[in-house]
């Protein structure tokens, strides 16, 4: 009983200390960098270290804390990813199969086109967020189909499989898989197969019109001054870039991606499995030995995030940001290193 009590007391310390660590470097990055956010660390399925930094809404001087809701972005696409191979596992489609048998008005050019070049960005479909006009279009409600117009005409920019590509026109691709392949909407699709299995009560699509409590407000640093952030229907990026969330819920997402509440461990596997450029179905993936790493960044606008998971030594660390700097990749790492 007494080495019991001597190990949790040591395993205490450890994480007090790395808690006080974190507040350090986080308040070393509010202060030089202006950092505005949250973060969290994990061990073992528990938050050791949680806290936010800043304002949640600079003009009412909300702050921001673990409970703050923030658009994710790109760390959507894993959400997707997992809903794409649930569908694959109930036998309604397989990821070999051609993206056209779910996509109306396919053009041919898309045949040889796979769910699994959508999932991995290998498709070779232009990249519709790369266009000088897309930040004259962030304004303009649009749907995945009507999203869909703006790229279906280009031709393909290799021959899917043959590289990898970093797309956003796939996963608002996928978004439109999924919704024919399960006949529910996407939000409906993710609230009721991953959010509420989760228990990720703070989780889900985001929309101007809704009044969302604990919501964070975006931020622009331009030239030393903060600025309201440019407003994005988040019709838009459906699939790719439209949910929301807070650390909490991330961290409920990453303890479920441990069991089989979601979908079956082989699964699971696929979707950490990298295809090409170290990229699985979305998650980035380095192996680093013991040390594996899946990460996944997010960007949108006035909002950056980043979760890093270390699945071997059940250790993760989650930084998102209701502003465009810094990178909170590189920060999350650098939380990281103080444990590891």
């Amino acid at each position: 009983m007494r080495v019991l009590i001597l190990l949790f007391s040591a395993g205490l310390c450890l994480a007090q200390d790395l808690a006080v660590r974190a507040d350090e470097l986080m308040g070393a990055y509010q202060k030089t960098a202006r950092f505005m956010g949250t973060a969290l660390i994990a061990k073992d399925g528990k938050a050791i270290f949680s806290k936010g930094y800043g304002y949640a809404n600079l003009e009412h001087e909300v702050p921001n804390s673990p409970r703050t809701k923030f658009r994710l972005g790109s760390i959507t696409k894993q959400f997707t990813a997992l809903a794409i191979l649930q569908q694959q596992e109930q036998g309604r489609l397989k990821v070999t199969d051609s993206i056209c048998q779910f996509i109306n008005n396919c053009p041919d050019h898309w045949n040889p086109v796979t769910i699994h070049h959508l999932l991995s960005h290998t498709s070779g479909i232009w990249n519709f967020t790369s266009s000088p006009d897309y930040i004259k279009q962030w304004m303009l409600d649009s749907p995945p189909a009507k999203t869909m117009e703006r790229f279906r005409d280009r031709p393909l920019e290799f021959k899917p499989g043959s590289k990898m590509s970093y797309s956003n026109s796939g996963y608002i691709l996928l978004a439109l898989v999924l919704e024919k392949a399960s006949g529910t909407g996407w939000e409906e699709y993710l609230r009721k197969n991953i959010f509420e299995p989760a228990g990720m009560q703070h989780s889900g699509h985001d929309t101007h019109s809704a009044i969302l409590k604990h919501r964070a407000t975006g931020y622009w640093f331009q030239g030393g001054e903060v600025r309201n952030s440019a407003y994005h229907d988040m019709s838009i990026p459906i699939g790719g870039g439209d949910l929301y969330s807070t650390v909490e819920d991330l961290l409920r997402w990453d303890q479920a991606l441990y069991t089989e509440k979601l979908t079956k461990r082989p699964t699971l596997n696929t979707m950490f499995t990298s295809v090409l450029n170290d990229y699985g179905y979305g998650w980035r993936i380095d192996d680093e030995g013991k040390n594996r790493m899946l990460w996944h960044s997010g960007e949108t606008i006035g909002f950056r995030n980043a979760i890093v998971r270390w699945p071997e030594q059940r250790f993760t660390v989650v930084v998102l940001t209701n502003r465009n700097a810094p990178g909170p990749y590189p920060l999350a790492r650098r939380i990281a290193a103080l444990y590891r």
